[in-house]
Parts: C-alpha cells; sequence; structure tokens
C-alpha cells in the first residue's frame, strides 16, 4: 500500500511500474542495467481516489497525464532502480497530496477611489516630464 495521506492509501495492484534504460552517466554498465522507471497509475478508473480529488487530477493541465486519464510518472534521477522506484512514489504522492487541497475561491474586488487617483496623478506627472523633454517648433 501507498500511503497518501490518512483517508487514502493506493493499493500496489494499482501501480504499474516499467523498467527502461536510462541515459546519462554510468559508463559502459549503463547500456546493460534497466535503472529508470517509469510508473502508471490510472486516475480516471482509481477506487482508491475520492471523486474531488479525482477531478482536480484530471482538471489540472499536467502534460504526464494522458487522454486515457492515466499519469505518467518518469523516473531516472539515481544510477540504481531500487532509489529510483522510491524516488517515482514519492513524487506520485507529491502530485496526489497537491489535488487534496482544494484551491481558493477567488474575490472580485474594485480598486478604491484613491488608487484611482494616485494612477492618474502619476500619469500627469509622467506627462508633464515627457512633455518638457520635447522642443516647441512652433516659434521656428
Amino acid at each position: 500500500m501507498l500511503i497518501v495521506s490518512p483517508s487514502i492509501a493506493i493499493a500496489e495492484t494499482e501501480l504499474v511500474e516499467r523498467f527502461l534504460r536510462a541515459d546519462g552517466p554510468g559508463g559502459q554498465h549503463v547500456n546493460r542495467t534497466e535503472s529508470a522507471v517509469e510508473l502508471r497509475f490510472d486516475v480516471l478508473n482509481s477506487p482508491s481516489l475520492p471523486e474531488e480529488v479525482r477531478a482536480r487530477l484530471l482538471a489540472r493541465s499536467d502534460r504526464r497525464l494522458t487522454s486515457e486519464g492515466v499519469l505518467v510518472i518518469q523516473a531516472r534521477r539515481f544510477r540504481d532502480q531500487a532509489r529510483n522506484r522510491d524516488d517515482v512514489r514519492e513524487r506520485l504522492v507529491e502530485v496526489i497530496r497537491a489535488a487534496l487541497v482544494a484551491p481558493k475561491k477567488r474575490v472580485a474586488t474594485k480598486p478604491s477611489r484613491a488608487s484611482k487617483e494616485r494612477r492618474l496623478v502619476g500619469k500627469q506627472q509622467r506627462g508633464k516630464i515627457k512633455q518638457t523633454r520635447s522642443r516647441d517648433w512652433s516659434h521656428e
């Protein structure tokens, strides 16, 4: 079980891991070992996720989310497979925890009268500065 929060735990059967050859440093041995990990988690059909968390995850504009609702996370930061497996699982937990928090509603506000006046005074001052820079061509 992958524990996300006290109320959410994801079963190992819901996680699909695939191992691939990692790029980067490692010498000749890197060509023979599959140390990178690709984790797939079906957000759309997961029984472990509450409905509002699922909706927030699917609504995110995340390039790791496929059109079928599968979250694909790759880890190739470390040279050994076990550390990459732990890393990819931690990143999955972080993504789900971020979706647990409901976003705050934006409260529409209007600028105050004083702020409007300050803006207009600033514009007038700027205009006067620019006017003094220009030449008066009417006398010539």
